[in-house]
């Protein structure tokens, strides 16, 4: 088992007829650390939605021919995918394309539902019909079911945050809107943009806004909705303000890209802090500082800084494989290929090795088994995180406490268990002062959650086993 966040979204919209894919592909690229399973791209033009996604990553899915069978278009939406309510298999790859009696939606979603298998089970005995296993299908069920009485499709995005309930970070494109929508409690990151030619950009991160040549103008706000149109661009805070902020602390900690910045706070300087912060809660004597690419590079800088002790480069990252967190399978016999040692750094020294987690410990193990290979002299592993010690309804996929090694392990039977000579969490008193902000969700950590417990778990509940090929369509 190991962790892993939902997804990525990505939606364009431009005031005139434009080659969208490509600039949605670029967008997706730079959201491929939140999801390597499938990715989907969905382009409007005038009216008419096409769509193209399969499982893969961004490249594999989108080849210069498949994008250039996506016509040009005045909308865009795009969705990279890590499965934690549903199995990884077409269907379930996004955007969802819904057809209805009013006209077209596509959808995506990052997040999981608290309530979502209560919904699903309501709107089955109403004579739904469900064609995925994920909780997208569930929220495009609803908006569509409101949007049949109500004037308008924002209209219809608002009267469905009044019934589902969780995270979830939107993109929604009809015929003729844009719309993104964030949930009250902004467990989720979600930010827009604007590009040199004047279109609007909606992004799971900044990074992905910066790197197509957009320029970052803020954060949705916990509850917002914005609504780009032909009247411009329109915020509805209905809903804001009606949850207290409960921002997850693990996209600082590990899922965002260093060089992105949410809610206001730059997750590098973040975890520049959880390394100091470290240094100072779990100190130890040693020759070099070292961290686990990629996550654990900026804590362990940060150690570095803090304690004095020299900064090296110990662990060299294949680039050409997924990161282990987010492969869906096979992480175990991944470490070993994904990760080689740089023996002159390590060779007889007394290292301290930065990582920004521990799960079931597999991992952890086979990174100080590399590093005793290589000469290290003594192993002192420091988590830029808590211990994870409860399950996550919000999308972050821990949902099996007994395989969470701090939940059967002392701290020290756990540094026996992984070969290390110590080990080392950071404090979950110090993860405000890591963000830099309050309200966090910690839930994962802390056992605190912000809404009620479902008492069912969606995660593979109503997996079926057909095969499928790629989903490509003109409505």
């Amino acid at each position: 088992m190991g962790i892993h966040e939902e997804c990525g979204v990505f939606g364009l919209y431009s005031e005139s007829r434009r080659e969208l894919a490509h600039q949605v592909y670029y967008g997706l690229y730079s959201l491929q650390h939140r999801g390597q399973e499938s990715a989907g791209i969905a382009v409007c033009d005038d009216g008419v939605i096409n769509y193209h996604k399969d499982k893969g990553l961004v490249s594999e899915v989108f080849t210069s021919e498949v994008l250039s069978s996506l016509p040009e278009g005045n909308i865009a939406v795009g969705h990279v995918r890590y499965s934690t309510t549903g199995g990884n298999r077409v269907r379930n790859a996004q955007p969802i394309v819904v057809n209805h009696q009013k006209g077209r939606m596509a959808i995506a979603h990052n997040g999981n539902l608290s309530n979502a298998a209560a919904l699903r089970t309501d709107l089955e005995l109403s004579g739904a019909i469900f064609h995925t296993t994920s909780d997208t299908e569930i929220i495009a069920y609803i908006i569509t079911r409101k949007r049949l009485r109500l004037p308008s499709i924002e209209d219809a995005v608002s009267a469905a945050m009044e019934e589902i309930e969780g995270a979830y970070s939107l993109v929604i494109m009809s015929p003729s809107k844009l719309i993104a929508a964030r949930d009250p409690y902004g467990f989720r990151p979600l930010c827009f943009g604007i590009l040199p030619d004047g279109e609007y950009a909606v992004a799971s991160e900044s990074c992905a806004i910066t790197a197509i040549g957009g320029k970052f103008i803020r954060d949705l706000e916990p509850g917002e909705m914005l609504v780009f149109s032909k009247e411009g661009v329109t915020s509805r805070k209905e809903h804001c303000g009606k949850r207290p902020a409960r921002m997850c602390v693990f996209e600082y900690i590990y899922f965002a890209r260093p060089d992105s910045v949410i809610d206001g706070v730059s997750v590098h300087s973040a975890r520049l802090r959880a390394g100091e912060i470290l240094a100072d809660a779990c100190p130890a004597d040693a020759d070099v500082v070292i961290g686990v690419p990629d996550s654990g590079l900026d804590a362990a800088l940060g150690f570095s800084r803090r304690s004095g002790i020299p900064y090296g480069i110990g662990l060299i990252k294949n680039r050409y494989i997924g990161r282990t967190f987010i492969a869906p399978t096979g992480r175990d016999n991944k470490v070993m290929i994904k990760l080689s040692v740089l023996r002159e750094t390590v060779e007889g020294k007394r290292i301290v090795l930065v990582d920004d987690s521990i799960v079931r410990g597999t991992t952890s193990r086979r990174i100080v088994s590399l590093l005793r290979d290589a000469g290290a002299k003594e192993i002192h592993f420091r988590v830029s995180a808590p211990p994870f010690l409860h399950p996550c309804y919000y999308g972050t996929d821990i949902d099996s406490e007994e395989n969470l090694v701090a939940c059967r392990h002392t701290t020290e039977e756990t540094a026996e268990l992984i070969g290390a000579d110590s080990l080392g969490y950071l404090p979950v008193t110090e993860l405000e002062r890591l963000a830099g902000r309050k309200g966090l969700c910690t839930a994962c950590f802390t056992g605190e959650y912000p809404t009620p417990v479902p008492v069912t778990q969606l995660k593979d509940r109503f997996e079926i086993k057909i095969s499928h090929g790629s989903a490509s369509a003109a409505e």
